[in-house]
C-alpha cells in the first residue's frame, strides 16, 4: 500500500459512481450476463454516417498531426455558424475554443478565471464531476440545492445568497440539467446573466444537452455578455462520446489565456475528431431520428416507472435521464443500485453520485440506450417486485 505522503490531497476526490457502475456492468456483460444498461448518458447509436465517413477519408489521406491549441479554424467557424443557424445569435469564430470534450472545457474555464480557494456555486443535485474537478483544482463548491418543491429549478434568492453571503466568484448552471432533465426558463437565464454582470462574477453555462429537448425550446447563453462562458460538446446530441471533442464560447479577452492553458495542458484536442466533427452539423436528419428514439424511450420509461410505483420523477424536459424518488424502497441508493445490478441485471446510478446530501433516496435511469433494454428492465421489475432495502 502506497505511503499516503506520496499522494496529493487533490487526487483524493470522490469517484464518479456512474463510471464505476458502468465498469461493473460491462464486466458482467463480458462474462455472459444479460445486463440492461441504463447507467451512463451515452447514446445507444454511433456517430452520424457523415462523421464516420469523413474520419475514414482523413485517415486515408495520411497525416493526423497537432492542430492549433484553440482548434481547427474550419471547425471553429462551423461552430460559430451553428449559433447563427440554430439560435440566430452572432458568434465570431475567434470566440470559439475547441476542447477535449466538455470535461477539458471545465478544467480550462476554472483555471482561466479562478484562483485556488475561490468558490463556485453549483446546483445540487448536479453532474458529479463539477464538484470533484473543483475540489481537485483547490476550488470550493457552494451548493444551490434544488428539489421537487421548486421544480428542480434554482432560485435567484439562492444564487444571490451564494454570491453575496458565501462569496461565490462563479456560477455554474446546466440546462437541460443532469440528472434531473430540468430546463431553465429563458427569462430566468437572462436574469441570472444580468445579475452576474452586476456582481462581477462568471456565469458558466453547460449546454451539453441542447438539442435534446422534447416539448419546449430554449435560448443559448452564448454572447449574452462578457461574463458568460458557454460549454458544449459533441458527445450527447451528436452521439460522439468516445471522440472526446467539445467546445466553449467565451469573451474575446479570455481567448488568449485559454489558448496558453490549452497549449500547456493538452497541446490540442484530438485532431481526427476535430476533422470529423465538422460533418456533425450536416447530419440533422439522422440526429433527429435518434432523438425520436430517445423520446419513445422517455415515454416508455416514465409510464413504466409510474406503473411500478415510482410516482415522483423529476421533470423530463430534456437530456435523457429519469431522476426518480425511490424512498418507498430504500434509504440507501448505493445499496439499491447494487441490488438492481446483482439481482435484476439492471445497471442504474445511485442518487448519491449527484447529491451527497439527499441523493440516498434517489436513482437516475438513463434512457439514452436501446429501447429493448429499457423494456426488458421494466419487465424484470414487474415480474419480481422490489422489496424494501434498508
Amino acid at each position: 500500500m502506497a505511503d499516503k505522503r506520496l499522494l496529493s490531497r487533490r487526487g483524493a476526490i470522490g469517484a464518479f459512481l456512474a463510471m464505476d457502475v458502468m465498469r461493473e456492468a460491462r464486466e458482467k456483460s463480458r462474462a455472459g450476463a444479460a445486463i440492461c444498461h441504463m447507467e451512463v448518458g451515452e447514446p445507444g447509436g454511433p456517430a452520424p454516417l457523415a462523421v464516420r465517413a469523413l474520419a475514414k477519408q482523413r485517415l486515408d489521406e495520411g497525416l493526423i498531426g497537432y492542430t492549433e491549441a484553440l482548434g481547427l479554424p474550419d471547425l471553429r467557424a462551423r461552430i460559430a455558424r451553428h449559433y447563427r443557424e440554430r439560435y440566430e445569435v452572432a458568434v465570431a469564430p475567434e470566440h470559439v475554443v475547441v476542447t477535449t470534450g466538455s470535461s477539458a472545457g471545465f478544467v480550462l474555464a476554472f483555471l482561466a478565471t479562478l484562483d485556488a480557494g475561490e468558490r463556485v456555486a453549483i446546483m445540487r443535485p448536479g453532474y458529479p464531476c463539477y464538484r470533484e474537478i473543483l475540489k481537485a483544482l483547490d476550488l470550493v463548491p457552494v451548493d444551490l440545492p434544488v428539489g421537487f418543491e421548486g421544480g428542480w429549478h434554482p432560485s435567484l434568492h439562492d444564487i444571490e445568497r451564494a454570491i453575496e453571503k458565501e462569496g461565490a466568484r462563479a456560477l455554474l448552471l446546466a440546462s437541460p440539467a443532469n440528472p434531473t432533465g430540468v430546463l431553465l426558463a429563458d427569462g430566468f437565464i437572462t436574469q441570472v446573466a444580468e445579475l452576474c454582470v452586476a456582481k462581477n462574477v462568471w456565469l458558466m453555462m453547460d449546454e451539453i444537452y441542447h438539442g435534446l429537448i422534447y416539448e419546449k425550446s430554449t435560448m443559448t447563453t452564448a454572447g449574452l455578455n462578457d461574463r458568460v462562458i458557454v460549454l458544449n460538446s459533441f458527445s450527447k446530441y451528436y452521439s460522439m462520446t468516445g471522440w472526446r471533442i467539445g467546445w466553449m464560447v467565451v469573451p474575446a479577452f479570455l481567448t488568449r489565456p485559454l489558448e496558453i492553458l490549452s497549449q500547456n495542458l493538452f497541446i490540442s484536442a484530438p485532431t481526427l475528431s476535430q476533422m470529423a466533427a465538422v460533418a456533425a452539423f450536416e447530419s440533422y436528419d439522422e440526429l433527429e431520428a435518434m432523438k425520436a428514439g430517445y423520446a419513445r424511450n422517455r415515454e416508455m420509461l416514465r409510464s413504466g416507472l409510474m406503473d411500478l410505483g415510482f410516482s415522483k420523477i423529476a421533470p423530463l424536459d430534456g437530456a435523457f435521464y429519469a431522476y426518480v424518488d425511490v424512498s418507498d424502497f430504500t434509504n440507501d441508493s448505493l445499496a439499491f443500485s447494487h441490488t438492481l445490478l446483482e439481482e435484476y441485471g439492471i445497471a442504474a446510478c445511485p442518487g448519491v453520485d449527484f447529491d451527497p446530501v439527499n441523493g440516498h433516496q434517489m436513482m437516475r435511469f438513463s434512457y439514452a440506450g436501446r429501447g429493448d433494454e429499457i423494456a426488458e428492465a421494466l419487465k424484470r421489475l414487474k415480474a419480481r417486485p422490489l422489496q424494501k432495502i434498508d
